[in-house]
């Protein structure tokens, strides 16, 4: 991972692509953090498959704990960041959605947080919408109303990612230095040595990347 971080900030590489990891040892070791040198607050997990790409606010963090954390700064970030990143990588313009926490988009960290960050953004020329409802937001994505979601929690946007198109999906993290991509899955060590482990994720998170770095943008399948 150091390796490759020295030869992605020193131009050498385009993108990096890291395979499949084991996500306690990965935390705990801060390991991200020391290959991703930026702003943690600025940096936010984003997983694709196909149409669907899920932008999380927050990510390995326990649901009481994304409660007290919300607030309108952390998702009015990961708004700006998305609208940021993803001009680049061919959308100019993303329309944006943005999912609710509880059900049917109706609390309070909607009314006190989510909504007044949409608002904001939308003052500063984004195109977003939302809250939605988070279990018709990522349909939506699917059906080509939006390019993005932004998700508020990590099983919210992990579900549903996993449940369109587990198969083929991949990672990469907005706001990092360089093009950081990485498969969708952990290491799963129950399966080792079995010899039934399946290429396509890590296949998919490199053809993703190339295609990024490339600017030749998202793939749709």
């Amino acid at each position: 991972l150091e390796q490759a971080a020295t030869l992605a900030l020193a131009g050498e590489v385009a993108a990096s692509v890291m395979a499949p990891v084991n996500a306690k040892a990965l935390i705990k070791g801060n390991a991200i953090d020391k290959v991703i040198s930026t702003n943690e607050s600025a940096r936010y997990l984003t997983l694709i498959s196909g149409p669907l790409r899920v932008v999380h606010v927050f990510d390995h963090v326990l649901m009481e704990d994304v409660c007290k954390r919300m607030s309108t700064d952390l998702v009015l970030g990961a708004i700006r960041k998305t609208h940021e990143c993803l001009a680049p990588w061919g959308i100019a313009q993303p329309r944006i959605a943005v999912a609710g926490l509880n059900p049917h988009a109706h609390g309070p960290q909607e009314k006190n947080a989510i909504a007044p960050a949409i608002e904001i953004a939308q003052s500063e020329g984004i195109n977003v919408t939302g809250p939605i409802a988070p279990d018709t937001v990522f349909r939506h994505c699917i059906e080509d109303r939006f390019d993005v979601v932004v998700a508020m929690c990590h099983d919210q946007g992990h579900i549903a990612i996993k449940t369109w198109g587990f198969v083929g999906n991949c990672a990469l993290f907005l706001g990092a230095p360089y093009l950081f991509m990485s498969v969708g899955h952990g290491t799963a060590y129950d399966i080792a040595g079995k010899g039934i482990a399946n290429h396509e994720m890590i296949l998919a998170a490199i053809l993703q990347g190339a295609s990024l770095a490339s600017g030749r943008g998202f793939l749709q399948a």
